[in-house]
């Protein structure tokens, strides 16, 4: 019995740990594609997982919803924050400031 619930607590966190590296190179390249789109540069290539959490989407069914925050510039010496937050796959929200108010997505 104990091995079980060690085989099923080992691939709920594989599977997390899968969700989440896919999620985070869909977010990644959703970034790219915006801040192309914009004129701007994604620095250092990187976005950083801030946080993680469960919500509901639209059909009432619980998904993972992760939060990631980057950094662009527009090609001078000044470095600003964005921040992303999807849930599950999806696009949630997207906020540059300063060249977008806010990017909201039907999740």
């Amino acid at each position: 019995m104990n091995s079980v619930i060690l085989l099923v607590l080992l691939g709920i966190v594989a599977w997390f740990w899968f969700d989440t590296l896919r999620s985070q190179e869909i977010a990644k390249a959703i970034c790219k594609q915006v801040c192309k789109q914009l004129h701007l540069q994604l620095l250092d290539d990187t976005i950083t997982l801030v946080r993680v959490r469960l919500r509901r989407n639209n059909r009432g069914r619980f998904r993972v919803q992760r939060t990631y925050q980057f950094e662009f510039s527009d090609g001078s010496n000044n470095r600003q924050q964005g921040m992303m937050i999807m849930r599950g796959t999806a696009l949630e929200i997207l906020e540059l400031p300063g060249y977008t108010n806010r990017i909201i997505s039907p999740v």
